[in-house]
């Protein structure tokens, strides 16, 4: 199963600052596990939410140079509250450094105003084909295909 933790990229500062949200919806698969008479949000999709938003802030800061982009370590990560469906979440990452093959951020998701998740986290980045060359056809389409879901997230009404 493949997740989209975000829905709209808000606001971008170049390599510095990026804020995006998720709406959250009762059609949501996982929810009917998580819990079924009391469904919310699970925090590991929570801090996958600020780690895709961190992602777009490395990839456009980048020119989308890298396939991959993952998390290689998160620190001091708090949940506050829990996320019910019909909720907002706004996802707020700020860049402490994005350097060529890692990147470091802190960031925060709210809904409604309040804080409900704080994290520091790690990122790295690279391309498959650095460790194999016949994988750079699937480097570039992964990339062509960032670029692409990148146009729809960061279109403004």
């Amino acid at each position: 199963m493949k997740f989209v933790l975000i829905d709209r990229i808000v606001s971008l500062e170049m390599g510095r600052r990026l804020c995006a949200v998720k709406n959250v919806s009762l059609a949501e698969e996982y929810l009917a596990d998580h819990f079924p008479a009391f469904p919310v949000l699970p925090g590991v999709l929570l801090l996958e939410g600020l780690v895709e938003s961190a992602g777009w802030l490395v990839r456009t800061k980048e020119n989308f140079a890298h396939s991959m982009v993952l998390l290689e370590s998160a620190r001091n990560v708090k949940y506050k509250s829990f996320v019910a469906p019909g909720s907002q979440v706004v996802y707020t990452v700020e860049a402490k450094a994005i350097e060529d093959r890692a990147s470091s951020f802190s960031g925060c998701g709210t809904v409604d105003g309040t804080t409900i998740l704080e994290a520091r986290f790690g990122l790295r980045h690279f391309n498959l084909a650095e460790r194999e060359p016949a994988w750079a056809a699937v480097d570039a389409r992964l990339k062509e295909e960032m670029k692409n879901r990148y146009k729809l997230l960061s279109q403004q009404d």
